[in-house]
């Protein structure tokens, strides 16, 4: 009987140490847990410590208010992992020294893996500018699709999920249909990605604009520089934003910061859509 009661006894350890933290990412889950402790106690803070302090007023005070929340993210930008697996782009983003992340990663088969809190800073975007936004990582949700950037094609699986993603997060944050874009539009300057995309399937399920099916020709006057920076490029590198605007639209003759006649049709139809 006591033989019996130990086995159990031990079995019933083993259960609890695997459940609460074993496993393959035991390690890093340990890391995030710990990190999001210590946000979490930021938040609580009442009075706001470290803030107030600062602040050089003759006279200051706390007085708490009952009307916040917390802050949304109001962009959603999408990336290509330009790695060979999503195992490896998980190790990536379990990597200190590489400092980089994403809110999710979606693999070629379809499978989702969050790794970031949505009310979370990841650390995806990094330098570059939007509109006027010069920090999408603060407003942002980056989804990183597991894809080599150069041969790889686009699974309908990995779409489809990336759909389902995308739905979920325009309703859940009421994020509005022109703020779903890619690396390259933030940051044309440094980002390609991602390349070869499927936009006009995202925008057919509202998520981004795509053009017209019948493409008119711009009016006489047509200012290609002003029309790119209504619709957010950052047109202080004209010829990185042209080409910027081409990897995402036009998909050939990407890398000649020319427009032509057709590309000219394009860009009037998606800046038309931003008026």
């Amino acid at each position: 009987m006591k033989r019996e009661w130990y086995a159990l006894s031990i079995s019933a350890w083993l259960l609890v140490a695997v459940s609460c933290g074993g496993g393959k990412y035991a390690a890093t889950e340990k890391v995030y847990k710990k990190k999001a402790k210590e946000f979490a106690a930021l938040y609580k803070e009442t009075p706001a410590t470290g803030q107030l302090e600062r602040i050089a007023a003759p006279e200051k005070e706390w007085i708490a208010s009952i009307n916040f929340g917390v802050r949304k993210p109001n962009y959603v930008m999408i990336h290509h992992t330009a790695q060979n697996s999503l195992d490896q782009t998980v190790r990536t983003f379990h990597n200190a020294k590489a400092g980089v992340s994403s809110h999710y990663v979606i693999g070629r088969d379809g499978k989702v893996v969050q790794m970031v809190n949505d009310l979370y800073r990841g650390h995806h975007a990094g330098l570059g500018k939007w509109g006027n936004d010069t920090d999408l990582n603060s407003s942002s949700i980056g989804i990183e699709l597991d894809n080599n950037g150069t041969t790889d094609p686009w699974p309908d699986a990995q779409i489809d999920a990336l759909v389902a993603l995308l739905r979920y997060l325009k309703d859940t944050y009421k994020i509005p249909q022109a703020n779903f874009i890619g690396h390259m539009d933030y940051a044309p300057t440094r980002k390609n990605d991602p390349s070869r995309f499927p936009w006009k399937k995202l925008a057919d399920q509202g998520f981004g604009y795509w053009y017209d099916q019948y493409l008119e020709t711009p009016p006489a006057g047509f200012d290609p520089k002003l029309a790119l920076r209504i619709i957010g490029y950052d047109v202080k590198n004209l010829d990185a934003a042209i080409k910027a605007f081409k990897f995402h639209y036009v998909q050939k003759d990407t890398h000649t910061a020319t427009l032509n006649e057709e590309d000219l049709k394009i860009l009037y139809s998606i800046f038309k859509k931003y008026l």
